[in-house]
């Protein structure tokens, strides 16, 4: 009988909702059972493309001996962290704090309080290694709970107190300088491995926000040195198996193998990952016009929109790393990975030959059971291009008979602010208006399913159904980053007016007026033990450098003051942190390069969408590399932007205007001394 899960709108809940584990989801009803039967509360955070969630799940959720010992000794609460990130968020702090790491699935042992005493992550249903078993695990902790509870209550009360403490303040700071930057990219040139292309270590993640803060150092202060790396970084991903060589994408990591070889992928896709890559990429082709950058974006576009693109018009949070291997065996990798036999079956002979060649697809494997991950080799010139382009084709063609990855169908309005901004840049760069198209799309089903009537936004949505949990502050700046992108793209201000919308909601909901720090929940959310609270990246930009984005473009866009100010306090965090973390501060380093340019405010005034010479200017503005600059288009007259008030026509002729602070260079109707002008 399925448990409390059923009517769960999340995909990784409803994978647990048949187990005989009587789960809860997070409620306060699940805190009272716990404190009405007097035991601890079982905390299982993980999300539905987590492989190693999956592995806990069969061993032990699944399995009925231990499902009772849990349902008779603990009250068992189920959260998928792409829901509640504000819940994982707290008692991951916790969680590293205590063990020294982290990761999901998430394991933590509390009181009815909310207040943990045990943590951990992944545990095995038998004892290996010097980790304990699960079941052991629960074992310790009732008999703690029943025998030695008062020092368990002195656990966890030290903890919440500990963790209670930890507040930040950006307060008299001051913003980033040239100094901060500059030592920024030093520490990072030190991280780089110059042989691989890659930052050092053995676990290698896409560094999507530091791109972006390379290549927008290179285009303000002329950094060779970024560029280099921002290219070097970019090849590397593009080359290597993180990438997906037949269907474009990215999967979310890669591992270096011990014994050499090539990168060994985690194979899930998420949402998240492409929208920065895809974005990342464009702007690289932006700066340097290579034809790597510009098949990688577009490849990467296509599928999202092929991929994840849902029903309703939003865009699904993931793809699972496994998938069936057409033998009833779910395993990761094997939708992507290839064997010389599968080659020759799906193109003959010959082709398979040099397929094999190109991607590096070897008798022994490289992978597992004698298959090969695709890699491109490092002279690709040597190669016919017409002729690997028909290949991928064909591969690509037969992949789609293999049972596919599940999807996460569960629309998470971050990330798909995230997509809008990369498909509504890269659509325009490259004349794709179906991609920009899939942005709108995106846009229009936040505004319709995600926004409620006071401009407050839902987390979540699946198959038109909104989510009960409500936006975080990575939300509210995302689809706000994302809106402003549109606005920049189609000229149509409502895509501005809505941005304003969820920006006045962190400024009275998300910021701490005294400080001018930034909390990753509102004010008036739900109460945890601690407000959450954190300026660094993780895998997309955090909340806390997205929203100082977010209103530094708004006020770029409108002279509001308020959201300058804000953005600027904000970024004293990074003024702090990002000499010393670059790495983990990437996107506020790239927010910082626009408050140090300005960010530049370009107005183009012509005739309409239809007139030639207006959409050049249009073009030409929205492919300068200043960094952070806002566009705005429109017919003289129109009160469609603020930038397009009290601007006239030159002669009768399409006109741009470069300013900074509201204040103007003259203005001129000839795209080149405008592509000067933004750095093009």
């Amino acid at each position: 009988m399925p448990n409390r899960l059923a009517q769960a709108t999340s995909p990784y809940l409803l994978q647990h909702a048949d187990n005989p584990v009587d789960w809860w989801p997070w409620d306060t009803d699940a805190f009272e059972e716990a404190r009405r039967r007097d035991v601890p509360v079982f905390l299982s955070v993980g999300y539905s493309a987590c492989h190693w969630c999956h592995v806990m799940a069969h061993e032990s959720f699944e399995d009925d001996d231990t499902a009772a010992y849990m349902n008779e000794h603990f009250v068992s609460v189920k959260v998928d962290r792409e829901e509640r990130p504000d819940v994982d968020a707290v008692y991951m702090e916790a969680v590293q704090a205590a063990t020294g790491q982290g990761g999901w699935p998430m394991s933590v042992f509390m009181t009815p309080d909310g207040e943990p005493f045990y943590f951990g992550t992944y545990f095995p249903p038998a004892s290996r290694q010097g980790m304990p078993s699960f079941r052991q695990v629960l074992e310790g902790v009732r008999n703690a709970w029943t025998s030695r509870r008062e020092e368990v209550g002195e656990v966890a009360e030290k903890i919440t107190q500990d963790l209670s403490a930890r507040e930040l303040s950006t307060k008299d700071a001051g913003t980033p300088t040239d100094e901060t930057q500059a030592m920024a990219l030093l520490h990072l040139t030190r991280d780089m491995d110059p042989a691989s292309g890659w930052f050092k270590g053995d676990t290698k993640f896409p560094p999507s926000m530091v791109i972006e803060f390379l290549l927008r150092h290179h285009a303000r202060a002329g950094s060779v040195a970024a560029l280099e790396m921002a290219e070097g970084l970019c090849g590397a991903m593009a080359r290597s198996s993180l990438y997906d060589q037949v269907g474009g994408g990215f999967h979310r990591y890669v591992l270096t193998p011990r014994t050499g070889g090539p990168l060994v992928p985690h194979f899930e896709k998420m949402l998240y990952d492409n929208a920065l890559l895809c974005r990342a990429y464009a702007h690289l082709w932006r700066t340097t016009g290579s034809e790597l950058a510009r098949r990688v974006a577009l490849e990467t576009a296509d599928f999202m929109v092929r991929e994840l693109r849902t029903g309703e018009g939003g865009f699904a949070s993931a793809l699972d790393a496994d998938s069936d291997d057409g033998t009833g065996r779910h395993v990761e990798g094997a939708y992507y990975v290839w064997t010389p036999q599968q080659l020759t079956e799906v193109l003959g002979a010959e082709d398979a030959e040099l397929a094999a060649q190109y991607f590096e697809v070897t008798e022994q494997g490289t992978f597992e059971h004698g298959a090969s991950v695709l890699q491109l080799p490092q002279r690709e010139g040597v190669f016919d291009a017409k002729r690997i382009e028909g290949i991928r084709e064909r591969m690509l063609r037969s992949r789609g008979d293999r049972p596919a990855p599940g999807r996460d169908d569960k629309v998470v309005a971050a990330w798909n602010g995230l997509a809008i901004a990369a498909l509504a840049e890269t659509g325009a760069y490259f004349d794709r208006p179906d991609l920009v198209e899939a942005a709108v799309g995106a846009a229009d089903l936040l505004v319709r399913l995600h926004l409620d009537e006071q401009a407050r936004l839902a987390r979540t949505s699946k198959d038109g159904r909104v989510g009960a949990n409500a936006g975080v502050l990575e939300d509210y700046a995302d689809v706000a980053e994302g809106f402003l992108a549109l606005a920049s793209v189609t000229g149509e201000g409502v895509w501005l007016e809505f941005a304003g919308f969820l920006l006045d909601h962190v400024l009275t909901r998300f910021v701490d007026e005294e400080t001018g720090s930034l909390y990753d929940t509102a004010a008036d959310a739900e109460q945890l033990i601690r407000r959450p609270q954190d300026p660094t990246d993780n895998a997309a930009p955090s909340g806390w450098s997205a929203a100082a984005g977010a209103l530094l473009g708004y006020a770029a866009h409108t002279g509001a003051q308020p959201h300058r100010a804000a953005a600027e306090r904000a970024l004293g965090v990074v003024k702090a942190l990002g000499p010393r973390v670059p790495r983990f501060i990437g996107w506020g380093l790239a927010v910082a390069e626009a408050l140090l340019d300005g960010p530049k405010e370009v107005a183009i005034v012509g005739h309409g969408p239809d007139d030639e010479a207006t959409t050049a200017l249009h073009r030409t503005a929205l492919l300068g590399r200043a960094p952070g600059a806002v566009v705005a288009v429109g017919v003289a007259g129109s009160d469609e932007f603020p930038l397009l008030t009290d601007r006239p026509l030159l002669d009768d002729t399409p006109t741009a205007y470069v300013c900074r602070n509201f204040t103007c260079d003259a203005p001129t109707t000839d795209a080149q001394r405008l592509r000067t002008a933004l750095g093009g």
